[in-house]
């Protein structure tokens, strides 16, 4: 049954009325382009964005209605309706249970004649590794905020994964209908808070139950949204009570552009008045060079606005084409970049990436973004880095957990392939002999751990097969033996991303799971500069096992506490350069216990300097061994201490709380980094320590009656207290039946 037919079946089964006959008719004629969505249209007519926010600030909303205005759903349902449908995007029972998104889902849609891939992404801070591999492959986004939260942490986060990959944006305040919502203090908020040079491009038409409609300032129009669901856009003049604020609001918009687009700028100097193609060309430019963002309005929840964001995302984001894209070529030990070329013809090999990996019914899904070059079904492709060759014998676009095939896909494409073994990150060609591989995916260090065992031990393979499925599918949810305390224990980036998979391991493998109380991921690190000079000798019959290493071990500067440098600076043949990575392989065995507490070590630099071989008994195993060693050395002689993980929290309460609040804060350590009020309402932020805030939840809403509410995200690692330090090197200790260890901070210095 082709796409259209299936849709006008659903229509007949008692869908119509939930359809104005209008939009209907407009559908049928968009949704009869779907039947053409793989004759692959020109680059300048596709659009990849993603659709990115703080939680709860109508992301998930916002795209069921794009979906139903262009015709690709034909009913809209909420995230927490009353007939328990649940939004489209939703597809995993917890998360329509819950009312969040837990992963990113893709879709497709057509919008005048324009291709849009759409991946939604989670708000929540726990599952931000779904947001960080989205932005990965999508060339534009829109970053959606509350009219009344405003910027809140989690929003800074996407910012930052945003300029990580420079993917240009718009930004859509969002909840106009919500009491208290406020678009101005959101635009400062964009502008003090985030460092946007950014200017609406919108205006409401009153607030909050008052909202009657937008003005937009490029066209000089009012925009109304009618019918049964704000399908029919109608244009008329500003009202006149608004015509003096989107006279200053338009000024205003051209100023900030003429700042960063020398075209605009130019007329702005010399007075002469900027057309609407003049405001709209400056956008575009600026936009795709992430020195400006268009501030757009509405309200999702009462489909307001989005038809004009979604001609937004067509006018000012990139397509494909527009982004520049490179590949790494390893080249005699150096990494070459090599710019892809993003042409729809198919003349260039095929390179791909594969981004996301998910268990569905039919196998493992692989999702991939196509850079260059053109796939079809029958091809194969091979994994740059394992070699592996993969034959293709089914391509799919995806609509959230629907899968619809295709013959083939081109550069531009987002797509996804069964049964293909690789990892979150790897690249894919289409020629062996190409040695190719893209920037793979930034994965955060987790920061909280729990003990996890199944209730019943005959539900044991079940409990394996389901960690080893979701450990491969989310690389920053991670599984270990403990050898010390004899358990298994799972880390991830909060207690809700654990638990999740904990209720995850029920539903999907009838597995229940005991988890164990929160513990902190602390690191250690050394302090200053040590040097090592370390011999593994050992003659047992036979040949031996010779290794000598030297050099120096020191600290990362504290913006990169969290990784493990390690710098090869030998020079001549002492240290054969075949033995090095089995001095790598050591460091890294290593660095995943230290002996303070028994914690990942992380935070320095390992410079190999120097060494020495034996022509028969080294090997790269003696070296592995020589490392292992002087690390070993480095913890006798070197100063350590504990990093531990510092948390950005927001806690939003009434006002009368406010000292309750920073006294609580005050005495879990916490430092008070400013307060925003709003109404009756105030926010609080704060940098807390992880250790600490466990429990919080419970005391918030006890001491508010239940009107608090907070959030919270990683922040960065710093030194503990040196009480905290010890009391957890004893326990530590304790707990190997050792004795107390002696301070580190009463070791000499070298």
């Amino acid at each position: 049954m082709t796409i259209l037919n299936m849709f006008k079946c659903n229509m007949h089964l008692n869908k119509l009325p939930r359809l104005s006959s209008l939009i209907y008719h407009q559908n049928v004629k968009y949704l009869a382009s779907y039947e053409k969505y793989a004759e692959h249209k020109p680059i300048e007519k596709i659009r990849n964005i993603g659709i990115s926010a703080h939680i709860d600030s109508g992301k998930t909303t916002l795209t069921e209605r794009i979906l139903f205005y262009t015709g690709r759903i034909s009913e809209m349902h909420e995230v927490k309706g009353k007939d328990n449908v649940g939004a489209v995007m939703d597809s995993m029972e917890l998360e329509r249970q819950r009312g969040i998104t837990i992963q990113s889902a893709a879709t497709y849609t057509i919008w005048k004649d324009h291709n849009i891939n759409i991946i939604d992404t989670p708000g929540h801070v726990d599952f931000t590794v779904e947001v960080e591999r989205a932005l990965r492959v999508l060339d534009g986004a829109i970053l959606v905020l509350c009219a009344v939260g405003g910027v809140q942490s989690q929003t800074l986060t996407v910012d930052r994964q945003m300029k990580r990959y420079n993917v240009p944006c718009l930004a859509f305040i969002n909840k106009l209908d919500r009491l208290g919502a406020n678009p101005k203090k959101v635009l400062d908020q964009l502008r003090n808070k985030m460092h946007h040079n950014a200017a609406f491009i919108q205006l409401p038409i009153g607030l909050e139950s008052k909202t009657t409609g937008i003005i937009d300032l490029v066209m000089q129009k009012a925009m109304y949204f009618e019918g049964g669901f704000g399908e029919i856009v109608r244009e008329d003049e500003i009202p006149q009570a608004h015509r003096a604020e989107a006279n200053d609001r338009r000024h205003e918009l051209v100023e900030y552009l003429s700042n960063v687009d020398e075209t605009l700028g130019e007329l702005f100097l010399n007075e002469t008045a900027a057309t609407e193609q003049d405001i709209k060309g400056a956008i575009r430019r600026s936009c795709l060079k992430r020195t400006f963002t268009p501030v757009l309005v509405g309200t999702a929840l009462k489909n307001k606005g989005i038809q004009p964001l979604l001609d937004a995302a067509l006018d000012y984001l990139p397509n494909p084409g527009e982004v520049t894209n490179y590949a790494l070529k390893e080249n005699h030990g150096k990494s070459e970049k090599i710019i892809l070329d993003p042409s729809r013809n198919g003349n260039k090999p095929f390179l791909g990436l594969a981004f996301k990996l998910e268990l569905g019914k039919f196998g493992q899904l692989t999702y991939f973004r196509c850079y260059q070059g053109m796939l079809k079904k029958g091809e194969s492709i091979y994994n740059t880095r394992t070699r592996k060759k993969v034959r293709i014998a089914r391509l799919v676009r995806l609509h959230s957990n629907q899968m619809e095939d295709v013959e083939s896909v081109c550069a531009g494409d987002i797509f996804a392939l069964f049964g293909v073994d690789c990892a979150s990150g790897d690249t894919f060609v289409n020629e062996s002999k190409l040695n190719l591989s893209m920037e793979s995916i930034y994965v955060a260090d987790a920061v909280v751990s729990m003990s996890i065992q199944p209730k019943n031990t005959k539900d044991r393979d079940n409990f394996a097969k389901g960690i080893a499925r979701f450990t491969k599918e989310d690389p920053t949810y991670r599984f270990a033996w403990d050898p010390d305390n004899k358990e298994s224990v799972v880390s991830g980036m909060g207690e809700l991303h654990l638990d999740i998979y904990a209720q995850r391991l029920e539903r999907e493998y009838n597995c229940p799971i005991i988890l164990g109380k929160p513990k902190v991921s602390f690191r250690e690190t050394i302090v200053s500069p040590c040097e090592f000079d370390y011999l593994h000798k050992k003659q047992s019959g036979g040949a031996g096992q010779y290794g000598r290493i030297s050099g120096i071990i020191e600290p990362l500067p504290p913006d990169q506490n969290t990784k493990v440098v390690f710098s090869d600076e030998t020079v001549g043949t002492n240290v054969p350069k075949q033995y090095v990575p089995g001095i790598q392989k050591g460091v890294n065995i290593m660095c995943e216990k230290g002996l303070l507490t028994g914690s990942r070590i992380a935070g320095i630099k390992f410079r190999l300097i120097d060494g020495a071989h034996h022509i028969v008994d080294s090997s790269e195993f003696a070296f592995q061994m020589a490392a292992i060693g002087a690390i070993r050395q480095v913890f006798e002689t070197g100063v350590w201490q504990l990093l531990e993980p510092i948390m950005a929290v927001e806690v939003i309460v009434p006002e009368e709380y406010q000292g309750t609040i920073m006294a609580q804060m005050s005495k879990r350590r916490g430092v008070i980094t400013g307060t925003d009020s709003n109404d009756e309402w105030i926010t609080i932020f704060a940098e807390v320590p992880l250790n600490d805030m466990f429990g919080y939840s419970g005391e918030l809403r006890s001491c508010t009656q239940g009107k608090g509410e907070f959030t919270m995200e990683y922040s960065r690692y710093t030194p503990c207290t040196p009480d905290l330090q010890e009391k957890l090197m004893r326990e530590y200790q304790e707990s190997l039946g050792h004795g107390v260890p002696q301070p580190q901070q009463q070791k000499k210095k070298n």
